[in-house]
């Protein structure tokens, strides 16, 4: 007799075991019409799992994240029905769910066209009208090993035989089609009302390059054909925003494949941006407290190997580079060169907290297929910096950099963030004490700013816990940005140590953050955010100074010299063309200012002023014009 306690506090009482979907018809049709799992004691289930003991229930629905994802997990369940239906001879590998949707590999004799895309998602909608029940189903390892090996699914077989022998392997069938997978899925396909195939791509088995080449279809699903509409526009904004064409077209940075891809080359107009981005960066860390250093780009393998890198970090690590029988390895992360510099003197605990920052480039071995403009990159800069700091004081020096940070995406027109908290994982380094402490440190900190936050359990690093924050750009998408991270590890492996007030020697607390985390992705963030139209004090071209005809050349001259002179970026256009073409080509250049200069302007010693939008703002002195630009860089407005 089975009671199920509900997330309101009320009781329900049964005289047998029930499901999950009666406990919802119990409640109203309503709601069990909505059902698309359960959360039974905190453990996702289908509708149809039967409780038999006392037990904590909750219903999830498509408003619930949990129940999005569902419908997401069992979407590309329906897509590889589709495929198989379509094209028996490919075989199913896997198919997780990603952020706003969800992917499927496939091992198939050739590459899917955008015309079998057509089909397949065609074949799709057909299977979801036709409102398949979707049915678990329990067996044993070996026999599930056996069973798609006969049905020619090997990839499958491997995976299984992979699983541990007493762990329970559960099938989903719906119609003739039948996978593995933990579930829980949707009572039926035709709860899947809103999905589209977006594109399908190459991706090694396992993710191993020494594997074979399997073909990713990827797709998105949503609750309503609203969000899924809603989500395509953005899609397509992005499209417009992407940050490799507006990169292209503005001159910023190139990739340069004959340099080994990956690799970002900053283009003069581009450089003059991240010049003003690194002096904000440095102007303000310096209000804040910080010193810099400089520090190599290699170093002796011996230190990744202290650091704890080369064991726990070597996939992502360059091959060392041998050198009068020593091997030196490019530099993966900044940190432990900023230990070394600590550990070049015994401190004091007077000398605490030390908050030392660089722009330090680093280099990271990623496959060339997961290369993306300046959002994947193998070499980039980090704006790195660390505090080294006493337990006492961790707290306080969290709150310092939670207000920078926000100080810092602020500036660039970022308002809205999604904070996480990161806690102490099954396997960590450090005592429960100072777990316990650092965490609570890290809780305080963001509850005293008024910051609302997610803890995400058991999430944190193996060597701290630590903060993520995400930003929100123009259309709503989350960029992972700035992180704060504590470390007992570092420490403790480099021996570090400072004298305490008590003539004792004690391990200092490390703390790595980083804000924009890398330049180069930020950058790339930045693009996008903006589609190109970069604010008045970012910009990388502020003012163009356009003539009618050559009598203006030399006045041009002497505005360009004035505006120079006041710290603006100008150019001047000379050329023998028409103003309405000098005006449209320097706009779609999204150039803020357009000064038009003609026999008016040049008697009067004037300028006519224009922006990129189009608006005629008159006719200016360069006094007047001067105090204007200067008032619109200092606000930092978009």
């Amino acid at each position: 007799m089975p009671s199920v306690s509900l997330p309101d506090g009320s009781r329900r009482e049964y005289d047998a075991p029930v499901s999950v979907l009666d406990v919802a018809r119990d409640i109203g049709p309503g709601l069990a019409k909505a059902a698309l799992a359960g959360k039974v004691d905190g453990q996702l289930v289908d509708v149809r799992h039967e409780i038999s003991d006392d037990a904590d229930l909750a219903i999830v629905t498509d408003r619930d994240p949990e129940g999005v994802e569902i419908i997401r997990h069992s979407t590309a369940h329906l897509l590889a029905q589709a495929v198989k239906e379509l094209f028996p001879n490919a075989q199913v590998t896997i198919g997780p769910v990603i952020d706003t949707g969800f992917y499927y590999d496939f091992a198939f004799e050739r590459a899917f066209t955008p015309e079998d895309l057509e089909k397949i998602e065609k074949r799709m909608k057909e299977l979801a009208k036709a409102d398949l029940p979707v049915e678990r189903s329990v067996m044993e390892r070996d026999e599930a090993v056996v069973y798609f090996r006969n049905m020619g699914e090997e990839y499958k077989a491997e995976i299984i035989a992979s699983i541990p022998e007493e762990q329970e392997i559960s099938l989903y069938r719906q119609g003739d089609f039948v996978d593995l997978c933990r579930g829980p899925h949707i009572p039926s396909t035709g709860r899947l009302r809103a999905f589209k195939l977006t594109k399908v791509a190459g991706a090694y088995w396992r993710g191993d390059s020494n594997n074979e080449m399997l073909q990713r279809i990827y797709g998105t699903a949503w609750p309503n054909k609203e969000q899924l509409n809603a989500y395509l526009e953005q899609l397509r904004e992005a499209e417009r925003r992407d940050h490799r064409r507006i990169g292209a077209e503005l001159d910023l940075f190139s990739i340069q494949d004959d340099a080994g891809g990956g690799l970002v080359f900053w283009h003069p107009k581009g450089t003059r941006i991240r010049r003003v981005i690194e002096q904000f960066w440095f102007d303000l860390h310096e209000r804040a407290g910080y010193d810099f250093v400089v520090t190599p780009h290699i170093a002796n393998l011996e230190l990744w190997k202290t650091s704890g890198h080369a064991d726990f970090y070597a996939e992502s690590m360059y091959e060392p580079m041998e050198d009068e029988n020593q091997a030196f390895q490019l530099k993966p992360m900044n940190c432990p060169f900023h230990v070394l510099v600590y550990k070049d003197r015994l401190r004091s605990y007077r000398d605490l907290p030390l908050r030392w920052g660089e722009m330090g480039t680093v280099y990271r071995r990623e496959m060339s297929g997961a290369l993306h403009g300046l959002m994947r990159v193998r070499g980039f800069t980090q704006d790195d910096a660390h505090i080294f700091c006493r337990e006492d004081q961790i707290e306080s020096e969290i709150i310092g950099v939670l207000e920078l940070t926000l100080e810092l995406l602020n500036a660039f027109g970022f308002k809205e963030f999604d904070i996480n908290l990161s806690t102490k994982p099954e396997d960590a380094v450090g005592s429960d004490r100072i777990w316990e402490h650092a965490t609570g440190a890290l809780r305080s900190a963001i509850e005293k700013k008024g910051l609302d936050y997610s803890l995400d359990e058991g999430g944190g690093a193996f060597y701290g816990p630590k903060i993520d924050i995400k930003i929100r750009d123009a259309i709503g998408r989350q960029w992972q940005c700035s992180t704060v991270q504590l470390d007992f590890n570092l420490p403790e492996r480099f021996d570090m140590e400072y004298v305490s007030e008590g003539n004792e020697r004690k391990r200092p607390i490390m703390i790595h953050r980083a804000l924009f985390g890398s330049l180069e992705r930020f950058f790339g963030v930045l693009i996008e955010h903006y589609a190109g139209l970069f604010p008045l004090w970012l910009a990388p071209v502020q003012v163009a100074v356009l003539t009618i005809t050559e009598r203006q050349d030399a006045y041009a001259q002497q505005v360009v010299k004035a505006l120079q002179e006041k710290g603006l970026r100008v150019e001047a256009d000379l050329r023998n063309e028409k103003i309405g073409f000098k005006i449209r080509e320097h706009t779609l250049k999204r150039v803020p200012y357009l000064l038009v200069l003609g026999d008016r302007e040049m008697e009067t010693e004037t300028v006519a002023v224009r922006t990129r939008a189009g608006e005629d703002l008159g006719s200016m002195g360069l006094e007047a014009l001067g105090a204007r630009l200067d008032a619109e860089i200092a606000s930092r407005s978009p």
